[in-house]
């Protein structure tokens, strides 16, 4: 009899505990979908020559950006695909995890950095290394933001149609 009170007092804790941890759970979801909620949007394009980047930018309420983007480079596959990332200072350090529009199945990943200047985002040239399949900026070499090919304008948000 009193192993039969122990087992059900331990189901019971158990059981109580359990209901613990979904709450915490629960509120921990809502903390971070509350902190992933857009605050601002902007769009930007660059044009070079022939090329073309249309970019969305999404402030989120945590501080960091995400968005989309879209390249067309003349004699190159259109890439389309998303960005993240933040603001050190006044450089945005962003992932753009894309695919190209003739090749569907695979999905690449390359870092990137812009310079705000005014109301001017700056793609910057930087040292690239990938190491066990990731690719980052090289920290110790400096990135390029005066010999660049593309600087975003703001430019007007266009709805995508799906």
């Amino acid at each position: 009899m009193k192993n039969l009170t122990i087992s059900c007092l331990l189901l019971a804790c158990i059981g109580l505990q359990s209901c613990k941890k979904n709450e915490n759970q629960k509120e921990a979801e809502a903390a971070k979908a509350d902190s992933e909620k857009i605050v601002s949007s902007e769009c930007y394009k660059a044009v070079y020559e022939k090329d073309t980047i249309d970019l969305k930018l999404n402030t989120l309420k945590s501080g960091k950006l995400s968005g989309n983007m879209v390249m067309k480079v003349d004699g190159a596959p259109e890439k389309t695909g998303e960005i993240a990332g933040e603001f050190h200072g006044d450089t945005l350090f962003a992932d753009y995890t894309f695919q190209e529009i003739t090749n569907k199945n695979k999905t690449f990943k390359n870092p990137m950095a812009f310079l705000k200047r005014e109301k001017q985002l700056i793609l910057g040239n930087g040292t690239m290394q990938t190491t066990m399949g990731v690719t980052y900026l090289v920290k110790d070499k400096p990135i390029d933001f005066e010999r660049v090919k593309y600087k975003f304008d703001v430019a007007e948000c266009m709805e995508k149609s799906k």
